[in-house]
């Protein structure tokens, strides 16, 4: 008699953390996307293909001094702003790419304040989500995401995310490349159970960084399997529809083991 009491006083201590962290449940083949960096491929190949496909996204948008500039290269903030009047998500990759785990604290929020600074100068709403650019975490990183107002946070870790278990500023993600195709479609395959399949993706194709890039023909067939087999595309942002972050926050304890794969 005492496993069966055991699984019952086990159910009981697990149902109100779950009910308190969904807001409803997660379907199967839920899959976010999200894009790092700002390549102008993004705004010239990968947007056209998402609405193409229906899909939403998330463009974790940065500048590379003095690159950026440049639209051969990456996309200009008018670009940008034009991804957010087509419906995408822009959100924060920091200024500079920075490494955030070797920043102080002042230096974190001023690489923040400009990218917030100069969505609200373009029209653009202040960025709720964040990317670790090179998928460096640190404490300090995420206690000042959260208290700048961010909800979640992408990192690495080349596993599904897992809302009743991780927390919203480590975020779990695959990183996309022109190399790993079987990985992907693993990752895809994944998104079941309550556990979500996110997504990084650099260029398609990216020019100045070649070890990241997608070819567009490998990334389209992505997107018309995920069409063809009813995938649920979101952004960071849509997320918020099923988790409540506040009390995933206060619940779940942050696991910084992410950093140990990229």
């Amino acid at each position: 008699m005492k496993e069966p009491l055991v699984f019952v006083i086990m159910l009981c201590s697990f149902l109100p953390v779950k009910a308190q962290i969904l807001k409803k449940p997660i379907e199967d083949k839920t899959v976010v996307l999200t894009f790092d960096d700002a390549p102008a491929s993004q705004y010239s190949v990968v947007a056209p293909l998402l609405q193409q496909y229906g899909f939403d996204a998330t463009f974790f948008v940065c500048e590379f001094p003095p690159n950026y500039k440049d639209s051969s290269l990456y996309m200009n903030w008018r670009q940008i702003r034009e991804l957010d009047q087509m419906g995408f998500e822009i959100a924060s990759h920091t200024r500079s790419h920075a490494r955030v785990a070797s920043l102080t604290k002042p230096q974190l929020i001023k690489e923040l304040t400009y990218i917030e600074t100069k969505c609200d100068s373009l029209g653009i709403a202040k960025p709720a989500n964040f990317a670790y650019p090179g998928y460096s975490l640190s404490p300090l990183v995420a206690e000042t995401l959260d208290e700048q107002g961010y909800a979640f946070a992408r990192a690495g870790g080349g596993r599904p995310y897992d809302p009743l278990k991780d927390h919203p500023l480590l975020v779990p993600s695959w990183a996309m490349d022109s190399t790993n195709r079987d990985e992907v479609m693993q990752a895809l395959n994944e998104a079941k159970d309550g556990k979500i399949a996110v997504l990084t993706i650099h260029g398609v194709p990216d020019v100045e960084h070649p070890w990241v890039t997608t070819p567009p023909e490998l990334f389209e067939e992505y997107l018309k399997y995920l069409s063809e087999n009813g995938y649920k595309v979101l952004s960071m942002k849509g997320l918020e529809r099923y988790i409540d972050v506040e009390k995933a926050k206060k619940t779940l304890t942050p696991d910084y083991n992410l950093r140990l794969k990229n």
